[in-house]
């Protein structure tokens, strides 16, 4: 069982009214009677929290809002002591705009890191060099910069510029940042986005979606044929297990890919050279909690799975409305009851186990 910790509101220790590892460090006991296989950490690094630690300006450090590196090796040590395993969320499509890379790659045109992220001229009107759409929000994914005098990418928010995963440097310095993590020793990777590291070589236009309708997410205007799901994805899945198969003991790698269900479990790769896990979001999208369509849902995955992939299930994230919201306490029991005695790896938002339900939190 996988158990995903959002360290920002899991447990403070600090009195500050922000969750810290220190606070993870206090809640250990809990998860190891819990009985919990891994926890899932999502980012502590060191963050301007524009997208809340998933833009990251240093992917070797802690921010300081969490604490510090001596903080989380202590976590570490105490989770591997009772039997826990650790992944940390790695961000690889894109940084934060206050990262030291975006910030050299800004500074000039003719700046060795200027094409660690993706720039390109204007279109001959002045405007966007195509239509990609931004996913936070709709609305263009291209941002000026006067001072260059082109666009750069951000597939999410303006903060988060687009990394250029076909500059080989940049592949390196992502696997230099895992190799970092595991040499201190943790267990694996989410990994965040990681359908979008690719984007198309010719800049080409995503077509419209047909079935867009007024009142669905902006996001869903267009069909992501050129900025998502490109082929050389899974060429870089490869090159990332091989970072992790360097390693002794077992390592994993799980992608957050919402994607339909044959693409999705292409990222197990040739071989299941790929993620170890590509999440499973069937659950997250169901729209009728019922039988019939829970044991559809099942089938439909089970028989997608490539011969000797492992399954797994995901019925809460940091993404969307807790469970007893969505359902109601009743139903929610009965859904984490469901996720635990499916054939797979569960994975389990914190407080999902306790039935915890969405509030409002006041301004501070």
């Amino acid at each position: 069982m996988i158990y995903q910790v959002y360290p920002r509101s899991f447990a403070d220790a600090s009195g500050d009214g922000v969750g810290d590892l220190r606070g993870i460090i206090s809640k250990l006991d809990y998860l190891e009677w819990l009985g919990v296989d891994a926890v899932w950490l999502s980012p502590f690094f060191p963050s301007p929290m524009a997208d809340f630690g998933y833009d990251v300006s240093d992917y070797c450090d802690v921010d300081p809002l969490f604490g510090d590196l001596p903080d989380f090796d202590e976590m570490l040590e105490g989770m591997h002591r009772r039997g826990i395993r650790v992944i940390v969320d790695l961000v690889p499509n894109h940084t934060s705009s206050e990262h030291p890379w975006f910030k050299e790659s800004r500074s000039s045109p003719v700046n060795p890191k200027r094409d660690w992220y993706i720039w390109r001229d204007p279109a001959p009107d002045g405007g966007p060099p195509n239509n990609w759409e931004s996913i936070h929000g709709g609305g263009t994914c291209w941002e000026w910069d006067g001072r260059t005098g082109q666009y750069y990418l951000h597939t999410f928010q303006v903060e988060q510029p687009d990394l250029n995963w076909r500059k080989p440097e940049v592949r390196e310095a992502i696997y230099d940042v895992m190799r970092f993590w595991l040499d201190r020793g943790v267990d694996g990777f989410r990994l965040d986005a990681l359908s979008f590291c690719i984007k198309d070589d010719r800049f080409r236009d995503n077509p419209s979606n047909p079935d867009w309708r007024p009142g669905d997410p902006p996001w869903a205007r267009q069909l992501r044929v050129y900025t998502d799901d490109r082929p050389e994805v899974l060429g870089i899945v490869g090159e990332m297990r091989a970072v992790t198969d360097a390693y002794a003991g077992d390592r994993a790698l799980i992608g957050e890919l919402y994607l339909p269900l044959k693409r999705l479990v292409a990222y197990y790769g040739v071989d299941l050279k790929g993620v170890h896990l590509p999440l499973n979001f069937g659950l997250l999208g169901l729209q009728e909690w019922k039988p019939s369509a829970i044991g559809q849902l099942i089938e439909q995955y089970e028989t997608s799975l490539p011969e000797g992939a492992w399954p797994n299930w995901v019925l809460g994230n940091h993404d969307n409305p807790r469970i007893a919201s969505r359902l109601g306490p009743a139903h929610a029991r009965a859904a984490q009851m469901l996720l635990l005695t499916l054939r797979g790896t569960p994975t389990c938002y914190y407080g999902d186990e306790i039935g915890m339900r969405d509030v409002e939190v006041p301004p501070r």
